[in-house]
């Protein structure tokens, strides 16, 4: 085992790793550093890894900290372990023009701690898995992005998640609501479908419709002078080529902000945009208060979405 501090060798869970460069603040107006953010994953692994776990990873690297550049990373199969689970996924559109990429699968604790070394803040997952050999299934979770224009916050975000929480109910879907970590919030519903496009064909529906319903608050299209002073519900988030921050992922934000699930009575009552922000400390305080609060998505029945769900004309 190495001797040095700031760089050790360690063991975790029979898999050998080199932490690299542990006193490197990666905050800087927060003081918070790469081994903060090392400590952070590790012990929020056992909520965490249940929700990431058979979902191909789009790391969010940040090797100077959150106030110098980053990028995104798919392709791991040059630098990643050889006991790094990894498939291989066709990105079609690429930016670099690559047919496919090799991602990482955050299957258990070291492959987690090997990303938060890599100084992978934030951790980004699409809403379907894939099988033991590699196969991609159909989405099993469907997703809300709710963005606040501003002079929007939070607060209205919460507004706009409890019409959604109704509109879904009115389909037989259960939504669960979660912070991003940054401006606005995410509502999941868990679902099961015959067709990865349905998903995102019902969301849209329904962010239009809410957009007809409540014009003075909703907006469900990308449009920045259509957002001012509204909540944008970004249903392109079901595209399966896209991502979404995980749960219980860092932020890059100024302070480590976490994305956390939320209880219904949270939203209900916020009322100021300090009611829902939540830090790394405050994380690790609220799942040994109150546990997984994502944990319904984890398993159990899932009502079948399909071509025609949420058709009320």
């Amino acid at each position: 085992m190495s001797t040095d501090p700031n760089n050790p060798v360690v063991d975790i869970e029979g898999r050998s790793l080199r932490l690299s460069n542990l006193d490197k603040v990666l905050y800087p107006e927060a003081g918070f550093t790469k081994g903060e953010v090392i400590d952070f994953y590790a012990a929020m692994a056992p909520v965490l890894l249940p929700h990431v776990r058979d979902r191909p990873l789009t790391l969010k690297r940040f090797p100077d900290g959150v106030e110098a550049t980053s990028f995104f990373e798919k392709n791991v199969a040059r630098h990643a372990p050889d006991w790094v689970r990894t498939v291989r996924i066709d990105t079609p559109g690429s930016s670099r023009g690559a047919e496919y990429a090799d991602f990482a699968l955050v299957q258990d604790l070291p492959t987690l701690v090997w990303t938060a070394n890599l100084a992978s803040l934030e951790l980004h997952v699409p809403q379907w898995t894939v099988g033991p050999r590699g196969g991609v299934r159909e989405p099993d979770l469907l997703v809300f992005d709710l963005d606040p224009g501003q002079p929007a916050t939070i607060v209205e975000c919460c507004r706009v998640a409890e019409l959604l929480r109704e509109a879904l109910a009115d389909d037989g879907f259960e939504a669960y609501p979660k912070t991003s970590g940054s401006k606005g919030m995410q509502l999941y519903s868990p679902i099961r479908t015959n067709d990865s496009g349905h998903p995102r064909e019902y969301a849209r529906r329904l962010a239009q419709r809410l957009e007809n319903d409540h014009p003075d608050l909703v907006v469900s299209r990308m449009t920045k002078k259509l957002r001012e002073g509204k909540v944008l519900i970004d249903w392109s988030q079901n595209n399966p080529q896209k991502t979404t921050v995980a749960p219980y992922s860092l932020r890059a934000r100024p302070h480590p902000t976490v994305s956390i699930p939320l209880a219904w009575n949270e939203v209900a009552h916020c009322s100021n945009q300090v009611d829902l922000t939540f830090t790394a400390a405050d994380a690790k305080d609220r799942v040994a208060s109150h546990g997984d609060l994502f944990e319904p998505l984890l398993g159990g029945e899932r009502p079948l979405l399909r071509a025609d769900t949420g058709n009320h004309g």
